[in-house]
């Protein structure tokens, strides 16, 4: 059995059929999406449909879903606006995102987003425990697998997971560490890289009775023609969701302690 497991889609329908078509490759029998499908991308209905078609699919909620369901928003929020007027802008500018990625979804996909869990498990056949998050168990926000956060502060944020694999996403940096007798995994994201890598990252996992094994996986795609989609579309951060595509956000090397060998 072949397990696939990528995070942080972001509404980017080219790069996910760049990642789905590796999985097919790669002999991928069914799927978990472990969060923030759409939100942040100019094609969120189109990701959805290729997101739902997929095999054997469960999905987690991530943080940005949250907000495009209940109309929560990350900071700055009204109370920080009307202590600093200077973040009235980048207010409105994620209050504008969010409610153009919800106006599209309704009423088709409302449900779907709405009913997201927070989590997923399953027990491998040789007996590991899998568990695949956002964040962190409990947590679609906050605190997130990375190859830097200390072994500690870490192993507080996966304990009492009942795992033997922790697998999230959200911080958008792929990741294999080993804490407290678990094996902590980063999948990357699909798209909006912040690494110096501008791929899209994800996971497969081959079990049977006799053991496991978790490859990472990263894929190039056509950065060009996700800013294209993106210049034509009517988003309202169109430009900003084009920025990542150009490595404007990227932060971290790609490639450091912490970071997966990648099968690719």
């Amino acid at each position: 059995m072949r397990l696939g497991l990528m995070s942080d889609v972001h509404g980017n329908r080219i790069a996910l059929e760049a990642v789905i078509a590796d999985g097919v490759q790669q002999g991928v029998d069914a799927w978990w999406v472990l969060g923030d499908l759409v939100a942040i991308g100019t094609e969120p209905v189109a990701t959805l449909e290729l997101l739902a078609d997929l095999p054997g699919v469960r999905f987690v909620r991530g943080n940005t879903d949250r907000y495009i369901m209940t109309g929560a928003r990350p900071s700055p929020h009204r109370a920080d606006v009307e202590r600093d007027p200077a973040l009235q802008g980048l207010f409105d500018a994620i209050e504008a995102s969010f409610s153009w990625t919800r106006a599209h979804i309704e009423p088709d996909w409302s449900q779907m987003l709405s009913a997201l869990p927070n989590a997923q498990r399953i027990v491998l056949d040789d007996g590991t425990r899998l568990l695949g998050v956002h964040a962190s168990p409990g947590s679609d926000d906050g605190p997130g697998i990375t190859p830097e956060i200390a072994d500690d502060e870490l192993e507080r944020l996966l304990r009492g997971s009942e795992a033997d694999i922790v697998c999230g996403g959200h911080t958008h940096q792929a990741t294999s560490r080993r804490v407290g007798g678990m094996q902590a995994v980063n999948l990357g994201s699909v798209s909006n890289p912040m690494t110096s890598d501008l791929g899209a990252t994800y996971v497969v996992i081959e079990y049977d009775r006799h053991g496991h094994r978790v490859g990472h996986r990263r894929v190039t795609y056509d950065h060009d023609a996700v800013v294209e989609r993106c210049v034509r579309s009517d988003h309202p951060e169109a430009a900003y969701i084009a920025s990542f595509q150009r490595g404007e956000h990227a932060r971290y090397a790609a490639d450091r302690p912490g970071a997966p060998d990648f099968d690719t």
